[in-house]
């Protein structure tokens, strides 16, 4: 949500990392500006993928306002979507990640590979941004433990299901990657959720998922919201990935109204922009 002197805005909870506890500090969302170094994403596929072109997408995104660059090697678009070896997203990664780190803004590393992960954070990647939520890689939980590391925990679903009750499903996913991040020792203060817009989802679920936010506020945990570009847009007003910049914003805005602390998005000024206006709005309502 924006942090502002509405009475309508709940606080943030509190956040045990520095890294995050730094991000959700700011009195509007963090913005997490998406690096995919990949052939075959939706929006932006091959577009970054060579070494130099990524290294000045994520030095554009810091200039226009990034608190987070997410870096991500593995397409995980709905469909379509190859899936690659550790080693092939660590070869994509390796003349990347340390590049990008010594910029000087906290990285995410968007992987459901422990291995992966555990290379990145070694490489100076201060987030983990797990697309399955803890619940694929059963390694993943134990070595996030370990190394005190914030983790982003999405929603995600094998099958799509368009008559389930998406927000249900949403919920018991979620009570499911927290027992298990309990289990190996991660700190509740060090979980981010994100209920995955778009993954595993109806474009008519995706769009009731960001209606109904707010009942994500039981868990007490901040939330990133990632609507940036999303095919929902698209059965709206009909668009492909590029024109999608006013869908984009709009879901975001409301997503921050009803409590996300990060917005993950791929135009970046216009994003921030969007909400540091709309904080300034919000303040004097």
């Amino acid at each position: 949500m924006i942090a502002t002197t509405s009475t309508t805005a709940p606080a943030a909870p509190p956040a045990d990392h520095p890294v995050l506890r730094a991000l959700l500090s700011r009195p509007y969302p963090a913005v997490m500006g998406v690096l995919n170094v990949t052939p075959d994403s939706f929006s932006d596929g091959g577009q970054f993928i060579a070494p130099e072109a990524a290294l000045a997408q994520a030095r554009r995104m810091i200039a226009e306002g990034a608190d987070i660059i997410d870096i991500g090697a593995e397409s995980t678009r709905p469909y379509g979507a190859k899936a690659i070896s550790a080693d092939e997203e660590l070869k994509r990664l390796t003349p990347v990640l340390t590049e990008v780190v010594s910029l000087g803004v906290p990285v995410s590393i968007d992987s459901m590979k422990s291995a992966v992960v555990a290379w990145a954070l070694d490489a100076g990647a201060s987030i983990a941004n797990d697309i399955w939520g803890l619940q694929r890689d059963p390694e993943m939980a134990r070595l996030l433990a370990a190394r005190h590391s914030p983790v982003i925990v999405m929603h995600n679903r094998d099958q799509v299901d368009a008559d389930i009750d998406i927000m249900k499903d949403i919920a018991a996913f979620f009570a499911r990657s927290l027992e298990i991040a309990d289990k190996a020792g991660i700190s509740r203060e060090d979980i981010v959720l994100d209920p995955g817009i778009g993954f595993g989802k109806t474009p008519e679920q995706s769009i009731t998922a960001l209606a109904r936010l707010d009942e994500l506020d039981v868990f007490g945990l901040p939330l990133l919201v990632g609507a940036s570009r999303k095919r929902f847009i698209s059965t709206v007003v009909p668009s492909e990935p590029h024109q999608r910049l006013g869908g984009s914003i709009a879901a975001h805005l409301i997503a921050a109204k009803a409590g996300a602390r990060i917005i993950r998005a791929h135009d970046v000024s216009e994003t921030v922009q969007a909400l540091r206006v709309a904080a300034a709005i919000w303040d004097r309502q």
